[in-house]
Order: C-alpha cells, then sequence, then structure tokens
C-alpha cells in the first residue's frame, strides 16, 4: 500500500514494558476511535509495512498503547521507536458539515464572499503553525489561511468551500482590480 492511499495515524513514542508494547501518540481528536485496531502500517524506510495488533487500548487517555505480532522484545520494541503509524482511507469515519480532511478538499474551489472565484485548491500545508490552503488562479498561487472564522460552508457536491478572507488578502495574490 502506498503512503497516498492511507492517512496519518501517529507516531511511535516509546516502549511500554519489557514484552514489547509501545506507545503511540495519534494525530487525532478522537483517540478512542482507534482502540480496537485490527492492524496498522508501519512507515519503516520508504516502505509501509503491515503488522496486525494483538491488542491496542488507550493509556492516560492520549496515548495509543500496541501489542503489535512479531514484536515480542524491549529490542523489537526499540528499533519501531520514532515510526510513524498510517491506516487505509477508507478507515477514516466521514465528516458531515464545516469539517473536513485536508486530502478530501484537494481539488475543491475556493469561493470568497466578496471576491467570488479565487483559485483551486491544489495542496494544505500544515507545516507552520497556521494551516494554510494553497491555491492556484491563472497560474497565481494563493496561501489562504484555514480558520473556522473564515469557512462559511463545505459544500462537497459542488466541490466548493466559501470562505470570507481578511481584507486585502485575495488582493495582495491577484491584485486590486483584477
Amino acid at each position: 500500500m502506498r503512503k497516498e492511499d492511507c492517512f496519518y495515524l501517529g507516531k511511535i513514542v516509546s516502549r511500554h514494558g519489557y514484552k514489547g508494547d509501545l506507545l503511540a501518540k495519534l494525530d487525532t481528536d478522537e483517540p478512542g476511535a482507534y482502540e480496537n485496531l485490527e492492524s496498522v502500517l508501519v512507515a519503516l524506510g520508504n516502505h509501509l509495512v503491515p503488522f496486525f495488533v494483538r491488542q491496542s487500548r488507550l493509556h492516560k487517555s492520549e496515548l495509543l498503547r500496541l501489542s503489535l505480532e512479531d514484536v515480542a522484545s524491549e529490542a523489537d520494541a526499540t528499533d519501531l521507536i520514532g515510526a510513524e503509524l498510517y491506516l487505509p482511507l477508507d478507515l477514516l469515519p466521514p465528516l458531515e458539515g464545516n469539517r473536513f480532511y485536508y486530502h478530501e478538499v484537494i481539488g475543491f474551489t475556493l469561493k470568497d464572499l466578496e471576491h467570488g472565484d479565487v483559485g483551486v485548491i491544489r495542496a494544505v500545508n500544515d507545516q507552520a503553525s497556521q494551516a494554510l490552503f494553497v491555491a492556484e488562479k491563472d497560474g497565481k498561487e494563493l496561501l489562504i489561511p484555514i480558520s473556522d472564522n473564515f469557512i462559511h460552508r463545505v459544500d462537497r457536491k459542488a466541490r466548493c468551500i466559501e470562505i470570507t478572507t481578511p481584507e486585502g488578502l485575495i488582493d495582495l495574490y491577484l491584485g486590486a482590480g483584477d
């Protein structure tokens, strides 16, 4: 399976005990939704390696304690510390309303309530402190902050997100009067 077909679940942060159990920090608002995993994909080098899960349960409410098949010792567990965890995209619970997954809105049109069509979302940059839509219009790249304050409506059927941007932001990219 390719990373493009998966979503990032979290990262293995430490061992737990001496029998190969691991603790993973999950990148989710609902870690409890992943307590009963059957398997998980572990990024090892450039490959995603499937591991069957013997047992998974929440640990101190924010970490997931994992017992993986074929990981039965401290040494085995130590080798996996720092590895990223992935799951297939089809295991993501669907979101409704104005909530969305970043990968879900690639290709959506951004429509500003004042400026109209301001571009097509080509990517989402979530590496900075403020996540940004990376949109393109007429060969120009626009960076639009992803904020509940700016997003009015996500229309999945029309593949469009209606926004209101801060004054001057669109003009900064597309120029006044364009």
